[in-house]
């Protein structure tokens, strides 16, 4: 008898703990749509908060501006509110922890979190970060330098509308470097570290990575 109360408060207590999860992964769970907080009570498979959503995505149709080399990769995750790396199910995620990654289809599908990120592995590919750059639709100027100094490449908005990624190819750069550059600051990475993606070009951008070697270079020093 002792026993099976043992088993059956278990039982309960798994029970319990997977009830809190399921909770918490509502409440991560964004309308792919208006990106509004999905209701605790949406099926798990959940996409949309509401039908009207639901038909206005499906009507959108978005052209792909992603390049290529970025959405081949099967290193994306999703990500939460304050930025930490989830699975496509929810659970953390790491940049240093391929089985937590996913591929582009399976993260743009899913509805957790409030959006997609790209995991940087040291392959080459590299990010480019230009915090608090823009003001409205004006870059400044030590941001507009570093513009100038790169090869046609992709470059996007940040989630906070005031920063720039810029996204290419470089050698004999690895880790990551955070630097002061002519009155901005300016973040590079190129391995161990996931940058959100927004799919928000900004101007001039193209749907391809450029050698940014040179770039970093100059920002870095070396």
């Amino acid at each position: 008898m002792r026993c099976r109360a043992v088993i059956a408060g278990r039982g309960a207590l798994a029970v319990t703990h997977a009830l809190a999860w399921a909770a918490i992964l509502a409440g991560m769970r964004s309308c792919h749509h208006c990106t509004s907080r999905l209701s605790p009570l949406a099926r798990i498979d959940a996409r949309f908060c509401s039908t009207r959503c639901r038909v206005a995505a499906h009507r959108a149709k978005p052209r792909q501006v992603i390049p290529d080399e970025l959405v081949a990769e099967a290193r994306w995750i999703r990500y939460s509110s304050t930025k930490v790396p989830l699975t496509i199910h929810g659970w953390p995620a790491s940049s240093t922890k391929p089985a937590t990654w996913s591929t582009h289809d399976e993260v743009a599908s899913s509805s957790v979190g409030v959006g997609p990120g790209f995991v940087l592995n040291g392959d080459g590919i590299v990010c480019i970060d230009l915090d608090h750059c823009l003001d409205g639709k004006v870059l400044e100027p030590w941001a507009a330098r570093i513009l100038e100094a790169i090869s046609a490449t992709y470059v996007e908005v940040s989630p906070s509308g005031d920063g720039l990624h810029i996204w290419g190819r470089a050698s004999g750069f690895s880790g990551g470097r955070r630097v002061a550059f002519d009155g901005g600051m300016v973040e590079v990475y190129a391995t161990e570290r996931y940058l959100t993606v927004t799919g928000q070009p900004f101007r001039g951008s193209v749907r391809r990575l450029g050698d940014l070697s040179a770039a970093i270079r100059m920002i870095v020093g070396g």
